[in-house]
């Protein structure tokens, strides 16, 4: 694979202008954040949602309802999907329709798999005879991974797998996405590029999750609460939401025009020397608010893996991609975001389109 150099400057005044981009997951956290960044680069955006979603608060204090084609649709009703991919036609797909949580994904087994899995081989079936489609990203998981007990970080050749239900659903949908570019798109006359992106635990303003560790910790400073936490050893690839959505930017208009090269499974992830484990985030979370208190929950009894780290060689010499932030870095930009709207009643608006152009061009 040859290098090519690629500036995040060109991508955001050039190429997405005018493409016609289907972003699934909408109306979720980070779809929320990659639709507000393709609005800003004059993309002409049709994005599909689930309505109940608890992290569409952010979409639509985004007002990105006003500014796109939006439909909800359950992703897993293949038959509607794929009218509207039809009548659409998109040049661009970024697929993060998802079941994103571990704890709801041991609650609802089943539902996590039909999301995940077959969510993804929905969209992928959809465009199967489609002659309009240039490129597409499948957003999995960094816990795609067969845990190996490594800490030195997965690379992309590493062996898929999962013991809970939330990892084997992304190693599944790892499999199909391989499969079906193998088997229906490699060799079409006109090529797809479809690709993987296995990003890390990803932060940022205005994600209400959940059971997810930053909207916890927000909610319980807003609250005056303790903020609990069950794993305080357990490190994760931490990254702010700007820095994989440009790495999917990136690759998307990589594959746009050379989808043999660039099809495949790619790492989102930090730096080696930016590790952080549960406690260390917190304690930078109530640093940067100004206050806040933290205790040891002991009463989480399912799985999880205790160090998850990436290898991101591959996106740093092949797509010329590479992380901006550190992880303080990241969760100041996380924690501003919170004050600023929860405290200073700013407008999420502004806020979040504040964040994105001080990435492109301070960083």
């Amino acid at each position: 694979m040859e290098k090519e150099s690629c500036s995040v400057e060109n991508l955001v005044k050039n190429f997405y202008k005018n493409k016609k981009v289907l972003i699934t997951g909408v109306t979720g956290f980070k779809g929320a954040w990659l639709c507000t960044w393709l609005k800003k680069l004059n993309a002409n955006i049709l994005g599909i949602g689930f309505s109940p979603n608890k992290n569409k608060n952010l979409f639509y204090s985004l007002k990105l309802n006003k500014e796109i084609e939006l439909h909800l649709l359950d992703i897993k009703n293949v038959k509607k999907l794929k009218k509207i991919i039809f009548n659409f036609k998109p040049e661009i797909i970024f697929h993060l329709a998802a079941q994103p949580l571990i704890l709801t994904s041991y609650q609802k087994p089943y539902l996590t798999f039909l999301t995940n899995t077959v969510g993804t081989l929905n969209i992928l079936e959809s465009i199967k005879d489609a002659n309009f489609v240039k490129s597409v990203i499948c957003v999995t998981s960094d816990k795609c991974y067969q845990n190996n007990f490594s800490k030195i970080g997965f690379k992309e050749s590493d062996k898929l797998g999962g013991d809970d239900p939330y990892s084997a659903s992304k190693a599944s949908a790892e499999i199909v996405v391989n499969s079906y570019y193998q088997s229906f798109f490699k060799n079409k006359i006109n090529k797809i590029g479809v690709a993987s992106a296995r990003a890390g635990n990803v932060i940022g303003g205005g994600d209400w999750s959940e059971n997810r560790l930053i909207p916890d910790a927000i909610r319980s400073i807003i609250k005056n609460k303790v903020i609990k936490i069950r794993n305080p050893k357990f490190n994760r690839p931490w990254q702010h939401v700007l820095e994989p959505l440009y790495g999917y930017l990136v690759l998307g208009y990589k594959l746009y025009y050379k989808p043999n090269l660039y099809s495949g499974s790619w790492n989102f992830g930090t730096e080696k020397n930016n590790i952080f484990t549960v406690k260390q985030i917190v304690e930078n979370i109530i640093k940067f608010w100004g206050f806040g208190r933290m205790f040891v929950s002991k009463n989480f009894k399912f799985y999880e893996q205790e160090n998850l780290q990436l290898n991101i060689n591959k996106a740093k010499i092949h797509l010329n991609w590479k992380p901006k932030l550190s992880v303080r870095e990241s969760i100041k930009f996380t924690v501003d975001w919170y004050k600023k709207v929860l405290v200073e009643k700013c407008s999420p608006e502004k806020i979040t389109n504040d964040q994105i152009n001080k990435y492109i061009n301070d960083y």
